[in-house]
């Protein structure tokens, strides 16, 4: 963390996190820590329920919506609070990504009136975000949706994923024939979707298509009359593209078989000129800190928003993203205490 002026312990917030970080949520059993969620917007006299797929709803002033996810990746990390020279830590799964992020924003979203919403399945296929827009009769003016980005960024940008199955069957015959089996032609395939999409070493990672196997399986079939051969693919896509042209340029590549595209989530850039943007910084200076502006190589609930609602919009929240889904998952809390004063500015502006 850069020098900042020193804000007191913020205990509310604080007692509201370390008990949503000791309530596992990992997907989908985000139900108990959902209704702690429940409670602390009921003892601040405000309307709150669980929809019928989960998310916790706190409607209020729409002018601006707070948002960020309840459930968390696997992974047992003792909860402990452990004190250092650079003030007290929080271990434990979900302090990072993102119930650092969720609970700053449940505590700014009672002190200041703001709509609110705790999502569900974000770690998996962004379900709640997903019903969320569905459900919703009208946009809100401005959105923030919470990822840990540390106290002082501001993200704009994600990429975007096509992800699907290629599969392919060939007749069986003697290791010895010269010609390719579905095995060689998946080999081939996403060989030649490699190279299509191999980038030159000075183009910034945000700007690339990243194509990542994620599972293969072939072989002879039970029947033993053919070879088969399926594997799960996915393809990160930067905002000069759209999800429908990477897949035109892949499908192009298939000589055997086909590929079921059975994920799509389209990229996101927003301008660093918003109103929420310039929201931010205001508010990150006038708490001592030197604004940020990221974009990250993965996607989040923002992609999902910003494809649905035509409104400004950023990704906030506390914590060092680096530590995402790690091992060594915690979060500083002084950072934390800070990111709360942030994002309580940064909504009184908006509203």
């Amino acid at each position: 963390m850069s020098e900042a002026a020193v804000e007191e312990a913020d205990t509310e917030a604080r007692e509201l996190l370390e008990d949503v970080v000791r309530i596992p949520s990992v997907t989908p059993e985000e139900r108990e820590a959902a209704e702690r969620l429940v409670e602390f917007f009921e003892a601040h006299d405000r309307e709150v329920w669980i929809d019928d797929i989960g998310n916790v709803r706190a409607p209020a002033d729409d002018g601006v919506l707070l948002t960020s996810h309840v459930d968390t990746v696997p992974g047992d990390i003792p909860v402990r609070i452990e004190e250092t020279d650079e003030g007290d830590v929080l271990w434990g799964r979900g302090s990072v990504d993102a119930k650092g992020p969720l609970c700053s924003m449940a505590v700014a979203a009672v002190r200041t009136g703001a709509s609110f919403v705790g999502v569900v399945g974000e770690e998996v296929d962004s379900r709640g975000a997903r019903y969320l827009v569905s459900d919703r009769d009208a946009e809100p003016d401005a959105v923030v949706n919470g990822e840990p980005s540390g106290w002082e960024g501001i993200t704009l940008g994600y990429r975007g994923l096509l992800g699907g199955t290629y599969v392919a069957t060939s007749e069986s015959g003697h290791s010895s024939r010269p010609e390719n089996n579905a095995i060689q032609d998946a080999i081939d395939w996403w060989a030649a979707v490699e190279d299509e999409f191999d980038p030159d070493e000075w183009v910034p990672v945000f700007e690339r298509v990243t194509c990542k196997p994620v599972d293969i399986d072939g072989g002879i079939s039970e029947d033993g009359l053919s070879v088969e051969a399926t594997m799960d693919v996915q393809l990160r896509v930067p905002p000069e593209y759209t999800t429908d042209e990477i897949r035109e340029i892949a499908d192009g590549h298939l000589t055997n078989g086909t590929v079921h595209w059975d994920d799509k989530v389209e990229p996101v850039m927003q301008s660093p000129r918003t109103p929420v943007a310039r929201a931010f910084r205001a508010a990150i200076r006038q708490h001592g800190g030197d604004p940020t502006l990221l974009r990250k190589t993965g996607t989040s609930d923002m992609n999902v928003f910003a494809k649905a609602w035509d409104c400004p919009m950023a990704t906030y929240g506390p914590g060092d993203s680096d530590l995402d889904h790690a091992p060594n998952e915690h979060i500083h809390l002084a950072e934390y205490d800070r990111a709360v004063g942030v994002l309580t500015d940064v909504t009184e502006r908006l509203l």
